[in-house]
Order: C-alpha cells, then sequence, then structure tokens
C-alpha cells in the first residue's frame, strides 16, 4: 500500500473531513500537524503551491486538499491511487 500524508493544523474542518473520508475507505495514512511549525508550512507552500490545509501526499505525490481528496474518491481513483 502506498503511504498516505495529511498535513493538518489544529482547528480545520476540512482536515477533519479528510481524514473521516480516509477513515471510512480503511485507507492508513500519518497525520503531521504544522499548526506550529512555520518551517513545515513554508515547505509545504513551496511544494504544493498552496496555503491550506489539509494538504495530502499519497507516496510522495501531493494530490491537494480536501475537496481535491474527495474528487478522487468520487471518480473512483483514491482506492487504486494507495494500492487498494
Amino acid at each position: 500500500m502506498v503511504p498516505v500524508t495529511v498535513y493538518t493544523t489544529k482547528v480545520c474542518p476540512y482536515c477533519v473531513r479528510a481524514k473521516a473520508l480516509l477513515d471510512r475507505r480503511g485507507i492508513p495514512y500519518a497525520e503531521v500537524d504544522v499548526t506550529h511549525d512555520p518551517e513545515k508550512r513554508s515547505w509545504l507552500v513551496e511544494t504544493t503551491g498552496r496555503r491550506t490545509v489539509p494538504q495530502i501526499f499519497i507516496g510522495e505525490e501531493p494530490v491537494g486538499g480536501c475537496d481535491d481528496l474527495y474528487a478522487l474518491d468520487g471518480a473512483g481513483k483514491l482506492l487504486p491511487l494507495v494500492g487498494r
């Protein structure tokens, strides 16, 4: 299975929704809280071009945020991307 990493902050309803979808699909993930980590936040902006959270990576590839994750799932592409 391809590893999934979800970059979050403590007060983020979209982070909660994204993690809930992964949980419902039985997809394990590592959560990285960037609330108090400006260096990691800067890295995320440089890597993804986005300032918002969550930022979700499947393997080494950024796939976007919560809406992007739901779109992948709705198109039937999420499970194949993670190797399920």
